[in-house]
């Protein structure tokens, strides 16, 4: 029988009395040594605990990715508390559900106000740096059933749904990647990479708890190959996780390292690892250039349920860690053979309690384990799967509407939902296209008398759905074709010629024009206009780097990726390019 493993906490607090003066964090704000993270995450739990945090109680965390971050969430645990991330590039709105949803009322945030938490007090990090408070952190005790956080994904009805995970499921994970050999025994350089909001992230900060040195990556960073090869060789990082989407950003960097820089372990996961991609990494891996394991797991199941090293063979998600336990059933709940398909459901430790005040929900999803005596449930899954003849699991795709957008969970519902909910349109499909330059792109087929137009029908989603949920196309049809059986016929969909409306005014002078054809060649349009939005039109990181060499090779302008995300829109963007040359 496994022992059960140590409290995240206990971790912790050995690694203070072992290595007090090793460092803790890189990030921007400076470096923490693990003395100086005890002494700044133990005088927020008591600013929390006497601003009214009680055990077990919910606190929502909006910062940017920083020191500060790091010792939010441990102050939060510290506390007593469950951390809630509210991502403060999320509409109000979507935000604003959370906190009511997950009853917050104390946010630490570097924000003066949030219009969307009016009711919350805020707490601000500064306080724990002016702060002269020298008491340890308050006496906290927590079962492994205590609720540790809460992540918000994508539901397929249009209310996201808030996944709240164990003490209990925190602990198991990191237990069982060791016994796996993921992690090393030794003191690692981890890069932390995933959004807060993301829950893949879990699994990359808590490593901080037992002792490995955290290595926090901004957006600027881990958006640019030049800068991240930079990050990786300047601390050391040894260990970083990213998604297959990312690795197409970032390969060249990862494969080619600086003069006596290290490629550091990765850990791939968030989507399914490409056939194309799994050959190269392995390969890379027979030459001893690169080591990659592919992590996969749901939210409800605390973050990896299953492992498997990427090396000579077909694309899989491999075996279930210790403690976990995977069954490939039918409609009936009976195990299906070797090679034959069937829905996967995970059980064991790491299982979530269920969604936030969604009963019926939960009950669908997390049902009673047959396989068990011991009265517990396992999750399913919605992922179709089968056991191939070495004992590993092959990912086959969703049976039900839910996607994967460059290592996001999207239900297609919701976003269908919020279509739906413009005065305009009547009826709405979601259907996902694959491109091979692009990537998976969202393309949204509406009824409608009056058509609003895209960039309408845009902003109207923008107000309620994060940024990687909003459609890249949206086509106007005049009805929705139908299958024999009465069902939406997605197939017709996409063969469907999509034209957008010849919309805004062309382009002028050599900047524009420039970038222009740069957008029309890298995203497959006929027409780009100068009021176009880089990102609406379907761009992503690995288009806007191209976009960033064309201008450096055709103007002789350096400029970082970031500023097309700063300046999205075509015109916007290239006053900043004039401006930079002059």
């Amino acid at each position: 029988m496994r022992e059960p493993p140590v409290d995240v906490l206990e971790r912790f607090n050995r690694t203070v009395l072992a290595a007090p003066d090793r460092i803790a964090v890189h990030a921007i704000g400076g470096d923490l040594s693990f003395a100086e993270l005890e002494r700044l995450s133990s005088r927020l739990a008591w600013i929390l605990r006497e601003r009214g945090l009680a055990p077990g109680s919910r606190v929502g965390v909006s910062l940017p990715r920083s020191t500060d971050l790091v010792v939010a969430l441990l102050g939060i645990w510290r506390a007593g508390g469950v951390y809630v991330p509210l991502d403060p590039s999320y509409p109000q709105e979507r935000l604003a559900a959370a906190v009511t949803g997950a009853g917050i009322r104390l946010v630490v945030s570097d924000q003066a106000s949030l219009p969307w938490a009016e009711n919350a007090q805020l707490i601000s990090p500064t306080e724990a740096k002016i702060s002269g408070d020298g008491r340890s952190a308050p006496s906290v005790r927590v079962s492994p059933d205590d609720a540790a956080y809460v992540i918000y994904t994508s539901g397929s009805t249009g209310r996201p749904k808030g996944v709240q995970a164990t003490w209990g499921g925190v602990e198991n994970l990191v237990a069982a990647l060791e016994t796996a050999g993921i992690y090393s025994p030794e003191p690692r350089v981890v890069g932390w990479n995933a959004s807060v909001s993301f829950d893949a992230s879990v699994q990359q900060w808590v490593r901080v708890c037992r002792g490995d040195t955290l290595v926090v990556i901004d957006e600027d960073h881990r958006t640019d190959p030049v800068r991240l090869r930079w990050l990786l060789d300047t601390y050391g990082v040894e260990d970083l996780d990213l998604t297959p989407s990312h690795w197409e950003l970032l390969r060249t960097c990862l494969l080619t390292p600086s003069a006596g820089g290290s490629v550091p372990r990765l850990f791939m996961g968030g989507e399914p690892v490409p056939d194309r991609i799994w050959q190269e990494i392995a390969e890379a891996k027979a030459v001893g250039k690169i080591d990659a394991v592919n992590l996969y797991g749901p939210t409800e199941c605390t973050v990896d349920a299953t492992a498997g090293w990427i090396e000579n063979g077909h694309s899989h998600i491999g075996r279930p860690l210790p403690g976990k336990r995977a069954y490939v059933l039918d409609g009936n709940l009976q195990p299906v053979p070797a090679h034959e398909i069937g829905e996967l459901y995970l059980a064991g430790a790491g299982v979530a309690h269920g969604y936030i005040a969604q009963s019926a929900l939960t009950a669908e999803r997390f049902v009673a384990d047959p396989f068990s005596s011991d009265g517990s449930r396992m999750y399913r899954t919605g992922d179709n799967v089968r056991w191939s003849d070495d004992g590993v699991l092959e990912f086959v795709g969703r049976a039900d509407r839910q996607v994967k957008i460059r290592g996001f969970r999207v239900e297609l519902g919701e976003i269908e939902a919020a279509m739906c909910s413009h005065p305009e349109v009547k009826t709405a499909v979601l259907v996902v296209r694959g491109d091979e330059a692009l990537g998976d792109q969202l393309v949204a087929y509406y009824v409608a008398d009056l058509a609003p137009s895209s960039a309408d029908l845009r902003d109207h989603c923008a107000a309620v759905l994060p940024t990687y949920m909003l459609p890249a196309v949206f086509v106007r049809v005049d009805s929705i074709p139908l299958t024999v059986n009465g069902k939406v016929d997605r197939d017709r969909l996409l063969a469907l010629h999509m034209v957008e409306a010849d919309e805004g005014r062309a382009p002028e002078g050599p900047v524009e024009k420039l970038i222009a054809d740069v957008w029309a060649e890298a995203l497959r349009k006929e027409w780009i206009h100068a009021d176009d939005d880089f990102f609406a039109l379907g761009g992503h990181s690995l288009i806007a780097l191209r976009l960033m060499a064309r201008l450096k090779k055709e103007l002789g302008v350096k400029l970082p990726v970031k500023a097309v995300y700063q300046h999205p829109r075509l015109r916007d963007l290239a006053q900043h390019v004039e401006a930079s040359i002059q």
